[in-house]
């Protein structure tokens, strides 16, 4: 009996495994298959179930501007009084403001003063809004830019930009009153907050018909031929 005993154990051992064998086998056979993953959502999918783009903020208003508001082309600047290459824009602008006409070509300017880096920015932004409720911001705005040199470098540009108000025949006490207006300030933050929702970080930002014209298309010459190329396209 006890040298049976061995080979009564490993025939027990034996059964009991091909009782496991023929259990898994059975169950292999009557479980299905897992689903297969759910695929990601793809990035062609179709406009209508992306998230729209956020609007832009739509800035003071109303917005200075010059040219007709029905004008196939407009050009919309932020800038900064105190920018350089903002000081160089300022007369191409005029340039084709003259040669295209308002019927065909508006230009808005919308504040984006870089401050602290431009000490006198946001002061010479205050005098060109006072002046603006007096009906005269592109008077004093283009007084500010031609004379950008006479002033940027100055300790306190304020007594200058109050003797501009004066030249340009503003009412003085009007003038010293709104410059530091809640109204004054509220436009200035109104096209800073439209700047940044378009993605601005800097002086000059152009955009073309809504369109960010690259920096190096700023000249003249490469400036004309986008706003003819506009014109084209819109028949005029």
């Amino acid at each position: 009996m006890k040298r049976a005993l061995p080979f009564l154990i490993i025939g027990a051992v034996l059964i009991a495994a091909g009782a496991v064998a023929w259990y898994l086998k059975r169950a292999s056979v009557a479980t299905p298959p897992p689903p297969p993953p759910t695929p990601a959502a793809s990035s062609s999918a179709s406009p209508a179930s992306q998230t729209p783009a956020q609007a832009a903020e739509p800035g003071a208003e109303p917005a200075h501007a010059r040219g007709d508001a029905t004008a196939p082309v407009t050009l919309e600047e932020f800038g900064d009084f105190q920018c350089p290459p903002c000081g160089l824009l300022h007369p191409i602008l005029e340039e084709l403001e003259t040669e295209f006409g308002p019927r065909r070509l508006r230009v808005i300017f919308r504040q984006f003063p870089l401050v602290p880096t431009h000490a006198h920015a946001l002061n010479a932004a205050r005098a060109s809004e006072a002046a603006g409720l007096q009906g005269r911001f592109w008077e004093m705005h283009d007084i500010i830019f031609e004379n950008q040199n006479a002033w940027k470098d100055v300790f306190d540009a304020r007594p200058v930009f109050e003797g501009y108000a004066k030249k340009i025949g503003l009412d003085l006490e009007m003038y010293r009153r709104d410059i530091g207006s809640q109204v004054v300030e509220r436009r200035i933050f109104l096209d800073g907050k439209r700047g940044h929702s378009k993605g601005v970080t800097g002086t000059p930002t152009v955009f073309l018909n809504g369109r960010e014209v690259p920096f190096q298309s700023l000249p003249a010459d490469k400036l004309r031929t986008l706003i003819n190329n506009e014109l084209t396209a819109a028949g005029k």
